[in-house]
């Protein structure tokens, strides 16, 4: 389903050059869960913005299905992430201006292809499935971090992406809040064979993952499947 082919990417900073990813070729199985592992600085979090498309590679490209999401012009590649990827981070990113609801319906207004109202009643529905159906109107500032984590995720899904994207979704929480929330995304797989790419330096949580791949220097030094 997704093709990294020989991804690069090289900063400049101070007049240094920095090599954050050096040559990564992997691949990604549609309906697969996929940890991506390593300690901070690996290049992690750079590889998945690269596979989402928020940043451009040095060289290299990324397919999707045969398209190389990087022949987009920009306003084309806003749009295909739009469509195609859900984003869930570590700090849910919610705006605080903005209710639980509207938070979630954004995604799907921006899009075009929702009325206010459809897309209003899309994230109420989508808030009930992730446990939040008491919690439409609140803001972010009156919800726990599980519950604010929980809104990310139902907001990453509003627009029935092929793709999750997970950055540390659970590296802000605690224990029991990060199970919960990993029982959510696991489940979601499950019903919708969505495929999950999970971003963690956590070994335990990578071991729940279909295969997992582990990053080390901006390289890849070993890839596994998950034994079931």
């Amino acid at each position: 389903m997704i093709r990294i082919v020989d991804i690069h990417r090289t900063y400049t900073e101070a007049g240094n050059e920095i090599r954050v990813l050096q040559g990564i070729n992997l691949e990604v199985n549609a309906g697969e869960i996929l940890a991506i592992a390593g300690t901070s600085g690996a290049g992690k979090s750079t590889l998945l913005h690269l596979i989402g498309g928020l940043d451009r590679p040095t060289s290299g490209a990324v397919f999707f299905g045969n398209q190389d999401i990087f022949g987009f012009e920009d306003r084309e590649l806003d749009h295909f992430r739009n469509q195609e990827i859900g984003f869930v981070f570590q700090f849910h990113h919610l705006l605080a201006e903005f209710s639980a609801r509207e938070n979630v319906a954004l995604g799907a207004m921006i899009s075009g292809t929702h009325s206010m109202d459809q897309s209003l009643q899309q994230a109420d529905e989508l808030l009930a499935y992730v446990g939040l159906e008491d919690r439409l109107d609140h803001y972010p500032t009156q919800l726990s971090g599980g519950e604010r984590q929980r809104v990310a995720i139902a907001r990453a899904l509003i627009n029935q992406p092929r793709v999750i994207l997970a950055d540390e979704p659970t590296g802000n929480l605690d224990r029991k809040t990060s199970g919960g929330v990993l029982d959510l995304l696991w489940d979601l797989n499950d019903r919708f064979s969505q495929s999950l790419v999970l971003i963690t330096h956590d070994h335990t949580l990578a071991q729940r993952a279909d295969r997992r791949v582990h990053l080390v220097d901006g390289k890849i030094s070993e890839a596994k499947q998950i034994a079931e």
